[in-house]
């Protein structure tokens, strides 16, 4: 009985985890900006380097011409971050497995 119990419980997690997003080829406009790029990544899990040296990697749920909104940081899974966008200066795009 528990090892039924147990199996169930493992199935379930594994149902319920999200699905893992096939990394896509960076491709970059001539007019493309930050935000831009971070637009494509919708949904995506990116790493924001900030002009002062600090990088953040969570997803991008929103990306606008002042803001970009990332969720589920890395080390910080229970929190969000808003960045200004003026204040990034690179962005880390994982594009192979």
């Amino acid at each position: 009985m528990k090892n039924t119990i147990a199996a169930l419980v493992m199935g379930l997690g594994i149902a319920a985890a999200p699905m893992a997003v096939t990394p896509a080829p960076l491709i970059i406009g001539g007019s493309d900006s930050v935000r831009t790029v971070l637009e494509t990544r919708k949904n995506q899990r990116v790493t924001v380097k900030l002009a002062s040296g600090e990088e953040l990697t969570g997803i991008v749920k929103l990306a606008s011409e002042q803001v970009v909104h990332l969720a589920q940081l890395s080390g910080k899974e229970f929190y969000d971050a808003v960045v200004a966008t003026k204040s990034i200066a690179a962005l880390i795009i994982r594009t192979k497995d």
